[in-house]
This record gives C-alpha cells, structure tokens and sequence, in this order.
C-alpha cells in the first residue's frame, strides 16, 4: 500500500464522516467519494483503473441475488401489517390480559412490540405506531411519562434484532460476503458460508433474553413504585373473552411462526419465506378489512396448508413420466387448493385497494427497497474503491496493532459502530462498516454469526442511548402535550443499561447466540 493510497483513504473516509454530520444524503456521500477519490487515485497512479470494470458485475449480482428479492417482500409484509392496524387488537387484547397487574401495560406494549417487531422489522414504524396506539392509552392510565415512553422505545428497537427482520436479511448477505473473504485471505479454498437463516436463528435467544429483561424491569419497578405503572381499573378494562383473545393474538402469531419457522426448518429459504409472509399479511388485511365475509380468507388459509401437507406427503412434480396414481391425484388436489388461494388473495387485494390501503403500501414499499438498493450500489462502488487504494490492509494493519488482540480489535469496532448508530440507519452501517471490517475480524477466528449478532445488538443500544439515539426522535412526533424531551431521555436510560447488560452477556457466552443454528443446520 502506498503513502499516496494510505493518504486518500483517510481523506476519503474524513469525507464521508463529515458529509453524514452536515446532513448530505448518504446514497449520494458513497458515490461522489468514491468517484472523486477513485479520480485522485487514478491521477497519482495509486488505483488501478481497470477496477472499476469489475464494477457491473459486482452490481449485476446485487441485483440477481436471491436473497436479497425477500427484502421487498418482508418490507411489503410490514407495511401490509402496518397499514391494516392489526397492532391495535394485539394491544386492546393484551392490555385487558394483563391490565389486573401493576405495569400490565406496559408488558403489554413490550410483548406485542415484540410482536410487531418480528412482524415489520423496521424500527421506526414500530416506534411511531406503538406510541401512536399505546401512549395515550398509558398516559390516560396515569403512568409515569418516562417509563411509558422508555418502554415504547424499547419495545419498538426489538425488530433490529428479533426474525424475520429486513436489516437481518442484509446483514447476512453482507457477512457472509465478507466471510469468504476472510476464508480466501488465509488461503483456504474449501470455502465455508453463512446463511440468513443461521443468522435469525443465532438472534432468536439474545431477542428473547432481551424481551424478558425489559418484561423482568417493568413487573419489579411497578412493583417496588406502583404509582409508575399502576392497574386498569376493572370497571374501564371489561372482561377478555377467550375468543376476542384468540381473534387478535393467533392470526399474526401462526403468521410469523409459518415466516420463520419454514426457514429455521429449512423448509424454505428466506425468499420463500418472505413470499409466504407476504401472502400471510394480505390476507389478514382482507380479513381486517371485512370481518364479516371472513370466508374466501379461510378458504385461502386452508388451501394453502393443506398444499403443504400434500407436498410433505407427495412428490407433486408435473410431467414426470409413470408417476403413481396416488401423486398424480395430489397434484391434482394441489392445483384445485391452489386456485383457491389465488381466489382469497385475489378477494384480499380487492379489498385492500378499495379501502386505499394497497396503494399506500405498494409506494411505502417502493420507497424502502429503492432506498437500500440504491445504498448498496452505492456502497460497492465506494468499497471497490476502499479497497482498490489499499483501504482493507490500512484497516488490517490497525486492527492487529491494537492491544487484547481479537477482544481489543472486536471492542474498538464495536465502539465505531456504536457511535455510528447515532448520524446513520442500520442499513448504511451495515453496508459500509461490515464489509471493511468483517473479512479483517473473522480472521481472527470470530464466529460469523456471533460477530452478526453483536453488531446487531450494538447498534440496537446505540439507536436507544441519549441524546442522539434515532429511536428517540421517531417518538418525537408523537408525543402528547405534557410529555417531553426530557422524559423521554429519563425513560430510556434503564433500559439502555438492560441492553449492555443483554449485550455483556452475548458477548461473554457466545453459546446464546451459536446454540440454536449449530443445532438447527
């Protein structure tokens, strides 16, 4: 590596920092440093121009890679969910559940953030619903503005790191990217690889464990000071029929298990998984929509397990020469079920176009997806050019100069990425940190899928920690007159100590976050 490349690498990552601080979008920061700086290379002679013909490819790919087709479709499923106001029932329901306990409520914000969270994957939506529903509910039973507001916030971070999440999906390819990497560098050419699924399964027990530290804080604090969270009076919570409880809690609770749980099987991949989930959010919108013709969704639903079991059951291949009677009726069967569930997701997207709700979500969808594509394209382009000016042996070279070794090169990356959380979206960290770091810390012998969780973890504390945390401003806009700022920031301090408690742990046994995908795959 030349001084001349070590010297524009350095100007160009000051660059970068400094446009994010002034507000510049970062889409625009990745490409325009890395053209400039990719030009002063080329005029110095410290890059070789011929790099940038690798360029296509590399975009080609991003393009094709079917992993990366289940974003758009986990961001349709939220926004289907969001849209179709299914959190409401989920909170009304949980919220006479456990409205006879001190701080009922707010467990039952965290439990259907949890929910929502592993519905949507995308933070700020959940934050601004959850305090859209749940705050004036919490304000009218007379609890503490902070702790309302902390427990909110909280629970709306949680999609960060509990599946299926659309940053986890990214993440994955990102890291298993780098992985190899890693693995080319120190000569192995037997590659090993990640998957998206190893990674949300690796993230199910931190999230877990993270929902159950939220849980534990709020039943001791209402405990210990009842008058933070105090009961629903029983004349103003009525009476929760099992059935009303059932209507709201089962159809997004089996519609998450089929998303993740057809994946941690390996029953499908993660695209499949998040077409099923797509599916899974317009119909329930449909039958949000009209309650009282529920019939052509329950037909869908049942049609569409009834293809799964045929297909556990029967090989259901078409044109296969002397295939047995008894497959041949299956896929006869199968095509009928079929036909029905096109029929209900027809009757569904009706629905939802009549009531205005699918063009909201087909644009809110569009926006996202074009969002991170166009942070990816331009993340190549500025990591071509990273590495093209030796940016990656700069950061080697650093990393191993550090004192601890690995713990000290993997607490220094933490701490950059910590302080990142605060100007820039998960995403963008994603997509510009992992892929200068990740090769340099897996050859240090860092598992993949517990570096991903850290980092996971990481930038949930980091969007939740005063003053700058995101999370705190996406309540902003939502807040009630009579509480402020300041409750804000008071509310979320506890649990920003409970999330490096929850971080400390993953970090000191790796076995939470490598248990369940060396089990699973």
């Amino acid at each position: 590596m030349t001084n001349i490349g070590a010297a524009l690498d350095l100007m160009m990552l000051v660059a970068l920092c400094t446009l994010i601080m002034v507000g510049v979008p970062v889409v625009f920061i990745l490409t325009g440093c890395a053209i400039v700086f990719g030009g002063l290379g080329i005029l110095f002679g410290a890059f070789d121009p011929f790099l940038f013909g690798a360029l296509a490819q590399r975009l080609f790919g991003t393009m094709t890679s079917e992993v990366l087709i289940a974003i758009p479709l986990f961001v349709f499923m939220g926004m289907m969910l969001e849209k179709s106001k299914i959190a409401p029932d989920l909170l009304e329901a949980m919220g006479r559940l456990f409205g006879t306990l001190r701080g009922g409520l707010a467990v039952s914000v965290t439990l259907v953030g949890a929910l929502l969270a592993a519905s949507t994957g995308i933070v700020g939506a959940t934050v601004v619903t959850m305090g859209l529903i749940a705050l004036p509910a919490m304000m009218k039973r007379r609890y503490d503005p902070a702790f309302a507001t902390g427990t909110i916030c909280a629970a709306g971070t949680l999609g960060q790191i509990i599946p299926p999440s659309t940053v986890m999906v990214i993440l994955g390819e990102v890291l298993a990217a780098a992985y190899q990497q890693a693995q080319l560098a120190q000569g192995k050419f037997s590659i090993e690889t990640i998957s998206v699924g190893q990674l949300f399964a690796g993230s199910m027990v931190p999230g877990l464990l993270l929902a159950g530290l939220y849980i534990l804080y709020q039943v001791v604090i209402c405990w210990l000071k009842p008058e933070v969270g105090p009961p629903i009076p029983k004349s103003e919570r009525g009476d929760v029929s099992g059935a009303q409880l059932a209507r709201a809690l089962v159809p997004p609770i089996v519609l998450i298990v089929a998303v993740l749980g057809s994946i941690l099987a390996g029953i499908a991949t993660p695209t499949e998984a998040a077409s099923v989930g797509a599916v899974g959010a317009t119909l329930l919108a449909g039958l949000r929509i009209r309650p009282d013709r529920p019939w052509p969704i329950y037909v869908a639903a049942l049609c569409a397990l009834g293809m799964v079991v045929l297909g556990s059951l029967f090989d259901l291949r078409i044109g296969r020469q002397e295939a047995p009677f008894m497959d041949r009726a299956a896929s006869w069967t199968a095509t009928v079920m079929a036909l029905g569930l096109g029929w209900g997701i027809l009757v569904s997207l009706r629905r939802a176009f009549g009531g205005g709700m699918l063009g909201a979500v087909s644009h809110s969808t569009m926006t996202v997806t074009a969002m991170i594509f166009a942070t990816l394209i331009g993340a190549t382009l500025f990591s071509l050019v990273f590495r093209g000016l030796g940016g990656d042996e700069m950061i080697r070279a650093f990393l191993e100069q550090v004192p601890g070794g690995k713990w000290g090169a993997l607490a220094v990356v933490m701490l950059v990425i910590f302080v990142l959380g605060f100007p820039l979206d998960f995403v963008e960290i994603v997509i510009i940190v992992v892929p200068i770091v990740g090769p340099v810390l897996l050859q240090m012998d860092i598992d993949p899928i517990w570096l991903g969780v850290l980092i996971a973890m990481n930038l949930q504390t980091s969007f939740l920690t005063p003053p700058l945390g995101p999370t705190l401003f996406y309540i902003q806009g939502v807040l009630p007159p009579g509480v402020g700022s300041a409750d804000v920031y008071r509310g979320v301090t506890p649990f920003v100590i409970l999330q490096v408690i929850g971080l400390a742990l993953v970090m000191a046994f790796p076995t939470l976050a490598t248990w369940l995908p060396d089990l699973l795959f």
